[in-house]
C-alpha cells in the first residue's frame, strides 16, 4: 500500500517550512531561524526592487539610445570620396601615428572639400570610398547602430541589478558574521556547561 505525500514528508507547506529552516526543531535555535527570516526579507527586498530598476534603467538607455540614433542620423550623410594622393602620415593621438590619404568629396552644397583621410587596403590615387560627413562636411564617424542602443540597454539592466544586490548581500554578509558570532558564544556556553557537569558526575 503506498502511502500518502503527507506521511513521506508532511503537507507542502511544511516541506517548504523545512527547507527554509522556519519549522521549529530543538537541533535549530532561535537564532538560526532569525537569521532565515532575516535573509528571506531580504531576497523578498531584492526581488521587489531590482526588477522594476532594471526595467526602468534598460528602458531609459534605450529610448536614451534611440534618440541618439535618430540626431545622428539626421545630422550626417553619407559620400563618396575619391583619392588624390597616398603616403601621408597622420597623427592619432599621443599614442599612435596612421598612414593618411589626400581625398576630395562633395560638400553639403555640391562644393569640393578636400581633406585626409585613414588610408584603407588597396588605396591609391582615383580609388574611391564612402565616408559619412557630418552638417558642415566634415568627416565623422558613422551614426550610432541599434545593435549598440540594445547593448547598453542591457548593461543597464544588469548594472542596475548588480546595484540592488550588492547592498543586499553585504547587509547578509553582517548579518550572518554576528550570528555566527553568537553561534560560537553559545557553544562556547554549552561546552563550558557540559565541562562542569562532568566535573561535579555524582557517579565519579
Amino acid at each position: 500500500m503506498r502511502r500518502s505525500g503527507i506521511g513521506r514528508g508532511g503537507t507542502p507547506l511544511t516541506r517548504l517550512r523545512r527547507r527554509l529552516g522556519l519549522e521549529r526543531s530543538e537541533l535549530r535555535r532561535r537564532v538560526d531561524r532569525v537569521q532565515r527570516v532575516i535573509a528571506l526579507a531580504l531576497l523578498v527586498l531584492l526581488l521587489g526592487t531590482a526588477p522594476p530598476l532594471a526595467a526602468w534603467a534598460a528602458t531609459w538607455s534605450y529610448e536614451a539610445g534611440v534618440r541618439a540614433e535618430d540626431a545622428e542620423r539626421a545630422n550626417r550623410r553619407q559620400v563618396v570620396a575619391t583619392v588624390t594622393a597616398t603616403g601621408g602620415i597622420g597623427a592619432s593621438g599621443d599614442r599612435y601615428v596612421h598612414e593618411t590619404v589626400h581625398a576630395t568629396w562633395a560638400g553639403e552644397n555640391g562644393e569640393n572639400r578636400v581633406g585626409t583621410l585613414p588610408s584603407w587596403k588597396g588605396a591609391k590615387v582615383g580609388a574611391q570610398r564612402r565616408i559619412w560627413v557630418d552638417r558642415d562636411g566634415n568627416p565623422a564617424v558613422r551614426p550610432r547602430p541599434h545593435s549598440r542602443t540594445v547593448t547598453d540597454a542591457a548593461y543597464a539592466g544588469t548594472a542596475a541589478v548588480l546595484g540592488c544586490g550588492l547592498p543586499v548581500l553585504v547587509m547578509y554578509i553582517v548579518v550572518r558574521r554576528r550570528c555566527d558570532r553568537h553561534r560560537d558564544r553559545m557553544w562556547e556556553a554549552d561546552w563550558a556547561r557540559m565541562d562542569a557537569d562532568a566535573g561535579h558526575n555524582p557517579r565519579s
